[in-house]
């Protein structure tokens, strides 16, 4: 059971490291190896001062739907975690983690219609005047779609899980 536990914990501390990168770094979509764009910069890196450039990406509806679906993801996750951990020490034998499974899940599903709305909206969200066919998903997207089996598994081992001591 003690196992089980940890391996809960690091699973879902796993998980939600990687959201929070998937979130926050430079790289969803690649240009060239110097030139990015995330969900919320268009980066380009300078030789001459051997730092990145970046400027505001263009808002579209598109774009502001998978930032706050990756956003809300961030923060169900993290209150799922926390939840969790008030459970854990208050709750009385027997019962189950419900509301935490839930709010997992629920992190894992707004992690899924955000790597969604980004695949099949790519054209409107990376808007520029250079064709998309030139650049590639970065990894900050394959992480957001890892992250997706990994909250929604978690969520379900705490809908199972039953406190024990």
């Amino acid at each position: 059971m003690v196992f089980l536990l940890i391996s809960l914990v690091v699973l879902h501390l796993l998980s939600l490291a990687m959201l929070v990168i998937a979130t926050l770094e430079k790289t969803w979509w690649v240009w060239t190896e110097s030139e990015v764009s995330n969900l919320w910069h268009y980066c380009t890196y300078d030789n001459a001062t051997e730092a990145w450039l970046c400027s505001a990406t263009n808002e579209s509806d598109w774009l502001q739907s998978v930032q706050a679906l990756m956003v809300l993801s961030v923060v169900f996750s993290s209150i799922s975690f926390l939840l969790f951990l008030g459970q854990l020490f208050t709750m009385s034998r027997g019962r189950l983690f419900y509301i935490t499974g839930f709010c997992q899940a629920f992190a894992g599903f707004t992690d899924f219609a955000a790597c969604l709305i980004s695949t099949f909206h790519r054209k409107e969200i990376f808007d520029d005047s250079r064709v998309l066919n030139k650049g590639h998903f970065g990894y900050c997207f394959i992480l957001a779609w890892l992250c997706v089996p990994l909250l929604l598994l978690s969520g379900v081992l705490y809908i199972h899980l039953r406190k024990k001591q």
